[in-house]
Parts: C-alpha cells; sequence; structure tokens
C-alpha cells in the first residue's frame, strides 16, 4: 500500500506549531502534526495569559514588534471571544523609577500604532480617588490606565488545533517523533506513541520544527542537522493567591531592576501574580518554580499592596521555558520576545523550517510568515485567510459574550448560572453541543467535584484529545483550583475506565 506524503509535517502541538497547522490546512495542504505529550503542555499553557503589544517593549525599541503585536490584540479577540475578552491595567506611578512624561508618551505610542478600534484610549487617574487605588499602600497618587486583552492560553491552542483538525489536519498528542530523515525529497519520520508504545511513520513534502525550548535538542538528536541560529532559553515563574482586590481590572508594577510584573483578575476568586525573567540552563521539562522567585513575587507586589502577601498564601505556582531568539543581549528582560523562522532546503528537495522564538499575541502572523517561507514548496498556495476568521465556539460578536449567558440562561433555566457562565467562557457557542436536551446538572451524568460533569468530559476526550486529569482540570479548563485531591484522582481512575473503551478526540 502507497504511504500518504502530507504536504507538511509539523514537531510540536503548542501555539505556533497548531497556529501553522491550522493556516496550512485552511490553505488545502495535507498536514500531520506530531506533539509527544499534550497540546499546550508546555511553554504555552505556562504564559501570563495576555494577548498584548508589550509596553515594556518600547524601552528596548521593538517598535516593529509591538506595532504587530498591537495590531493582533482586535484580531485574536474577534477570532475567539470567549476566552479573550479586554482588560484595563492600572500602572501606578512609583516615584524614582521611569518618570511620569515617560509612562505618558509611552501610552502615547501605544493608543496610536496598532490601529486600536475597540479598546479605549489610556488615561491618567488619581489612585486617591479611583478605586484602583484602593488595595495600594499610601503614597500612591498618580496612575494610568491602558488597554491590553486577557487570553486562556491553554484554550487557544487546543481550539487552534481543532479547528486544523476540522480542516483535514492530523492531529497526534502522545506522539514522539523519534527522528526525521532526508529520503530525497521527502521526510521520514519515525513515530512512537507515548503511553502504548506503537511506532509508526510519516511522510512529508516539507517538516516544520516548531518545538520551543526543544527545539535544539531537536535539531541536533532527532534531525541531526544545524542551524545559525540559537534559542535562549528563560524561564518564567507565576503565583497564584486568593483574591487581592474587589474590581476587575489588573496591575502592571515597575520594580527597581527594571522588571515588571502583574497582578491579574484570576478565575474570579483568585489573582495571578508574574512573571520572573531568569536565564535557564537545564532541561525544558524538569524546569520547577523555586522558593527565591516565590519569595521575589511576593516582595515584588508587597510593594505596592496593602496586604501583605507570604509565600504560604500561595495555592498554585507554574512555570514554563520561553524559547527566546538568541540576540545576545546580556539580560534576560532585554532579549527580544520577536520570531525568526529558518528555513533551509530548496523545492527540489525536502524542506525544514525552525521557528524560533514568537509569542502568543503574534501567533497567527507568525503562521502566515511561516507559509509565506514553504511557498516554493507550493507554488499554487491559496492566499492566507486566518484575520477575519473565527476558532470553535467564537462565532459571536466581541461584544456579544453577556448575550450569548443570557440566551444559554433562557434555554437551561434549571442550570446553575456558575455553571452556565463558565461553559459560555470555556467553550463560547458549543455549550449547546455540551448541554444538549439536558433539563438539570442530573442530567449531565456523574458529578466530579466544583461544577464538572461527565458530559463535559466527554466531549473533552471526544473533540479536544483530553486524555488525563491534568489535561482537563489544568488546560482545558482550570477546576484543578477547585478540586479536590481526591476527586481528581476519582477522575483520573475514571478516565483511564472511559479511554479503555476506545473513546479518543477525532483527529
Amino acid at each position: 500500500m502507497t504511504q500518504t506524503v502530507y504536504d507538511i509535517a509539523i514537531i510540536g502541538g503548542g501555539v505556533n506549531g497548531c497556529g501553522i497547522a491550522r493556516d496550512a490546512a485552511g490553505r488545502e495542504l495535507s498536514v500531520f502534526l506530531a506533539e509527544k505529550d499534550d497540546l499546550a503542555s508546555g511553554t504555552s499553557s505556562s504564559s501570563t495569559k495576555l494577548i498584548h503589544g508589550g509596553l515594556r517593549y518600547l524601552e528596548h525599541y521593538e517598535f516593529r514588534l509591538v506595532q504587530e503585536s498591537l495590531r493582533e490584540r482586535e484580531v485574536l479577540w474577534s477570532m475567539a471571544p470567549h476566552i479573550i475578552h479586554p482588560l484595563r491595567f492600572v500602572l501606578p506611578h512609583r516615584k524614582g523609577l521611569r518618570p511620569a512624561w515617560l509612562i505618558r508618551f509611552g501610552l502615547f505610542l501605544y493608543d496610536h500604532l496598532g490601529g486600536r478600534v475597540l479598546l479605549p484610549r489610556s488615561r491618567g487617574i488619581n489612585l486617591t480617588t479611583n478605586s484602583a487605588g484602593t488595595p495600594l499602600r499610601p503614597g500612591f497618587i498618580k496612575g494610568f490606565e491602558y488597554s491590553d486583552c486577557w487570553v486562556d492560553d491553554a484554550r487557544l491552542v487546543v481550539l487552534t488545533a481543532r479547528d486544523a483538525a476540522d480542516k483535514g489536519a492530523v492531529i497526534r498528542t502522545r506522539t514522539e517523533v523519534t527522528s526525521a530523515t532526508h529520503e530525497q525529497n521527502e521526510w521520514c519520520l519515525n513515530l512512537m506513541d507515548t503511553w502504548s508504545g506503537e511506532r509508526s511513520t510519516v511522510r512529508a513534502r516539507t517538516l516544520v520544527n516548531a518545538t520551543g525550548p526543544w527545539i535544539g535538542g531537536t535539531l541536533s538528536d532527532r534531525i541531526a542537522t544545524t542551524s545559525q541560529s540559537s534559542a535562549r532559553l528563560v524561564k518564567g515563574s507565576h503565583i497564584v493567591v486568593p483574591r487581592l482586590f474587589d474590581h476587575d481590572r489588573a496591575y502592571i508594577f515597575q520594580n527597581p531592576d527594571q522588571r515588571i510584573v502583574f497582578a491579574i483578575p484570576y478565575e474570579t476568586d483568585f489573582t495571578l501574580i508574574g512573571t520572573t525573567d531568569i536565564d535557564y540552563n537545564g532541561r525544558p521539562e524538569d524546569a520547577k518554580i523555586d522558593d527565591g522567585e516565590t519569595q521575589y513575587l511576593c516582595d515584588s507586589v508587597n510593594e505596592y499592596f496593602l496586604k501583605c502577601l507570604k509565600p504560604q498564601d500561595v495555592v498554585w505556582s507554574y512555570c514554563g521555558i520561553r524559547p527566546l531568539y538568541d540576540n545576545g543581549k546580556a539580560a534576560a528582560q532585554e532579549a527580544t520576545r520577536d520570531y525568526v523562522l529558518e528555513c533551509q532546503g530548496t523545492p527540489d528537495m525536502a524542506g525544514l523550517l525552525n521557528v524560533f522564538g514568537g509569542k502568543i499575541t503574534t501567533h497567527r502572523h507568525l503562521a502566515e510568515d511561516a507559509l509565506d517561507k514553504l511557498a516554493p514548496w507550493f507554488p499554487r498556495l491559496p492566499a492566507s485567510w486566518t484575520r477575519g476568521s473565527t476558532l470553535p465556539g467564537g462565532d459571536f460578536p466581541t461584544e456579544g459574550r453577556c448575550a450569548l449567558v443570557a440566551a444559554l440562561t433562557a434555554r437551561y433555566p434549571h442550570m446553575s448560572p456558575t455553571l452556565i457562565n463558565r461553559l459560555v467562557l470555556t467553550y463560547g457557542t458549543i455549550s449547546n453541543n455540551i448541554l444538549g436536551e439536558s433539563r438539570t446538572e442530573f442530567d449531565l451524568g456523574r458529578h466530579f467535584g466544583a461544577d464538572l460533569y461527565q458530559r463535559e468530559i466527554e466531549h473533552l476526550v471526544r473533540t479536544e484529545w483530553a486524555r488525563s486529569a491534568e489535561d482537563i482540570l489544568w488546560r482545558r479548563t482550570k477546576l484543578g483550583l477547585r478540586l479536590s485531591e481526591q476527586e481528581a484522582l476519582t477522575l483520573e481512575e475514571w478516565l483511564k475506565s472511559y479511554m479503555n473503551g476506545g473513546q479518543c478526540a477525532e483527529a
């Protein structure tokens, strides 16, 4: 039997790999994507969860990157208004650090560089009279407020992969590429299912290495080639604590070491604080937040908030390794957040595209650039299409989320308002499919804790590649913050039984 030869094979199921898969599949190319763990299980689920221009990047003269990022905010918001929403940021002015005139000038550029349409402009605020000043320590008088967007980063990746699969891409999670070799004008990828140990091969005309912090090892150990570019691994850690303030705005705090720390409303009852920027030299999969980082984040916000935060207050923490393009800067926080796409080969031989750097905000544009790089292998490549498109569940107006909640509440009057609101924030219009003909929570099957029911879990396994309790509790949802350890173990056992029945995502 003749083996299928894909147009593009992609290694890596993070935001860049899935973004390229979606763009390519939508241009009628045949696509195969392999991810050795779960989708977004690496860097892409460990971000500060922002779609933002990067206000601090202006200090490093990265005007093109800031402009591109600012332009993408409203593009991405319109693609997925259920998992992306506007967020106002409060920047208290701190004497002795960046002067007020410099902040005002930076915010003026921020308002005008990126074609802002729907997001409100920045403004100055009086922290002695504005509610944003209430949780702050005495002495903060002047502040500034500006707009960016919040994103559920892991769900963005999963929905991007789901849309790629709906357009014909083959998405294989828990599938490790053990080696990739040239065979004339094709790549032969040797695969191993990391759960069953089963081995297989696929062939493709071009190969995309989108393995994030593993890019160097993938090149040397799996593809057996070299690159003129390299990645700088930087650890970014975050902590989650009980809610520190009552309003729905976020804070951006300046530190004397020139770093900034965010304090962001998180999952209704919590505050997310981050991030650190520390050079990292170990294996990406071994990275963990350390006590020094936790203390640093606590100390940073304690300079601003009345409530004194201690490491014991942390209810959850996470860290990720950012594979920044190494531009030779001395300090980690000065390293560029831009991306570099390195293409090897010619159209008459197998092509290789390596993805260095990048950020969630620019992933859609990165995918367009990646397809431009691969265009010589596909002379009849259709035009780019993702601008103006929507992700699964996002087919409603950007400011129509409340109307969607109201419509679902009217259709399911006996369902918990908390459940309906969470489903809309997670699945958008697909919430209707999950609830189906149910009338009450009792109709949703087994209850696993918080407002997690069997119907939702079956949906995640069947359509979103969920295979473990961690996939569901920390990436598809954030209900790990609300389920007990025993409830999580019960879910894991139930999943094993369910999976043994042959249930899996439609690739």
